[in-house]
């Protein structure tokens, strides 16, 4: 009898022993071990970019030359005056603008410079005198008599980050100096709409954030024809010759990329970086068959069959399987002599002067005609030198659509300085980096609130290091490109755009957040069942049993104290 309880004793020592184990040491120990990393993300800082308040500031500078202010308006002009505007895009973002204007009367050297025939001199002269800082504007006010602007042209914008605004003498006499300049603001107001960013600019930059319906017809245009932003694009020029029997064409690309391409790409390097190929295709063909006019005597392809012409000639062209970048391609096409000369006409049946079209976010193609290069007696096939500045022109042009610059035309008395051999403004280029700096702003808050949400609603997604580093230097990014927006230090928020936007996609895009890599709960209980049920039935058992008897022995003793 003694030796049943000491067995019996032993058994529950034992099952007690092993449940101990499993409890205390076994389940803690599974669950370390199975359970999902998920390194510390800052989610609180990213609820907070759900609602996104940007605030541009620019600095302004309003230059009054000599004979534009009387003695007395001279001692009362303030040194600054500030102009705020505030909208709200939607519900979780607004857009804040403030210009900090400066004012102040031209210096000696500048009464010179503004003293030049004309004003593109000026503007050259201004220039070498001191430099803007990148996003800034120069505002030089002159008088009615001065014969720097033609007559029916109150405003020039030049090539760098200066306008010369022409005052009447009837705005000016007889006002105070704050009368005149509430005159000048609604003017100072417009020169700045073309020069500095603008509501539709910065709007049509958070489409990525925000869905709205463009104003015009125009703006949609604009906002759908350029790329989105990038760290970097690829450029593929190409010619196609699609009767190498009759033209043998010679084209001298690489010295027209560097004349002509080169300059325009240099500097737009603080938006992104550009490399550049070339390739010539034989036996090309648009893949449309023109119309072939009598009247002219030449082949007409119709604007409404421009759409048809792309997809079978990007068959032909190939892609840079290494690189993620978007592609621009621009395509010189050489009729063959059975479809010479081929001409691009426009919706209204009128010619289009430059012979060619473009392709919102993909490229342009140009048709360049060669049969009036040679006779009818000419022996083929024909050795055709291509006259690379037309061709350079029109694919520049397109360069420029393609990349944001904008082609509407400027106010009425406005005078805009040709963008010159760089083919690109300081100004252009300053309208740009606001763009982009916002685009970038708000494709990356996009892309990391989406990330934060994915990650919060599936538990099983594991989270490494890197991607906490990557989520995190983009939060930092964003904030700081905000906080320099908001100083005005254009070139840095830039900067800090462009590094915000390269984590939060490297994070979005990296290959361990692949959800089919992990099990679901119901896989993990079906697999860890079978392994654990047979152990712990036991155990339950054993330890079911031992309550029983506790429980028999407690009411036993209850009973015998009754």
């Amino acid at each position: 009898m003694a030796t049943t309880e000491v067995e019996r004793r032993r058994g529950q020592l034992a099952a007690l022993s092993i449940a101990a184990v499993v409890i205390v040491v076994g389940v803690p120990l599974w669950w370390r071990t199975t359970e999902t990393y998920r390194a510390w993300l800052p989610f609180s800082q990213i609820k907070d970019l759900s609602k996104l308040q940007l605030h541009l500031s620019a600095d302004v500078e309003v230059v009054f030359a000599r004979g534009t202010l009387t003695p007395e308006q001279q001692k009362k002009l303030p040194l600054t005056q500030t102009q705020d505007e505030e909208h709200a895009v939607d519900e979780n973002t607004v857009l804040r603008y403030t210009h900090e204007i400066k004012y102040r009367t031209a210096t000696i050297m500048e009464e010179e410079a503004l003293g030049k025939p004309t004003a593109a001199e000026a503007d050259l002269s201004l220039h070498m005198l001191s430099e803007s800082p990148c996003g800034s504007s120069v505002v030089y006010v002159i008088p009615e008599v001065s014969s720097l602007l033609p007559e029916n042209v109150k405003v020039y914008i030049g090539q760098r980050r200066t306008a010369i605004l022409r005052i009447n003498a009837e705005m000016r006499a007889g006002k105070t100096v704050e009368q005149l300049l509430a005159v000048l603001k609604p003017q100072i107001k417009q020169v700045l709409q073309v020069m500095s960013f603008s509501h539709t600019d910065i709007t049509a930059a958070l489409s990525d954030r925000v869905r709205f319906n463009p104003g015009s017809k125009e703006s949609m245009t604009h906002s759908m024809r350029a790329f989105t932003s990038s760290p970097g694009y690829e450029i593929t020029f190409s010619l196609l010759n699609p009767d190498p029997r009759s033209h043998r064409l010679h084209w001298d690309i690489e010295g027209a990329v560097q004349t002509y391409i080169q300059p325009f790409l240099t500097k737009l390097s603080p938006l992104a970086n550009f490399s550049i190929d070339s390739q010539m295709l034989h036996y090309a063909m648009l893949g449309v068959n023109p119309r072939y006019n009598n009247d002219r005597g030449a082949f007409i392809l119709h604007a409404d069959s421009l759409a048809h012409v792309i997809n079978p000639v990007e068959a032909r062209l190939g892609s840079n399987a290494a690189s993620s970048n978007p592609v621009l391609n621009f395509l010189l096409y050489v009729p063959d002599a059975q479809h010479s000369p081929l001409y691009i006409q426009d919706h209204k049946k009128m010619d289009v002067p430059s012979n060619a079209f473009h392709s919102p976010r993909w490229g342009g193609i140009m048709v360049y005609n060669v049969k009036n290069l040679y006779g009818p007696e000419a022996e083929f096939p024909v050795n055709i030198n291509i006259n690379m500045a037309e061709v350079m022109g029109v694919f520049l042009t397109q360069l420029r659509l393609l990349v944001g610059m904008e082609s509407s035309p400027p106010p009425p008395g406005f005078l805009v300085a040709p963008c010159g051999s760089v083919g690109l403004a300081d100004w252009e280029l300053d309208r740009l980096m606001w763009s982009r700096s916002v685009e970038n702003i708000a494709t990356a808050t996009t892309t990391i609130t989406s990330l934060a949400q994915l990650l919060d609603q599936i538990g099983n997604i594991v989270i490494n290091d890197n991607i906490a580093q990557q989520v995190s230097s983009a939060v930092t990014s964003v904030q700081l490109a905000v906080a320099e927006l908001e100083a005005g230090n254009l070139g840095f928020a830039l900067q800090y755009s462009k590094e915000t936007i390269l984590a939060s996609e490297k994070a979005f895009f990296d290959p361990s957040l692949l959800h089919l890599l992990y099990f679901p709960d119901d896989q993990k209980f079906a697999i860890y069942i079978p392994l654990f049920l047979p152990m712990c039935v036991p155990i339950l058992l054993s330890l079911l049993k031992m309550a029983s008897e506790a429980r028999r022995r407690y009411r036993e003793k209850q009973a015998k104290k009754d």
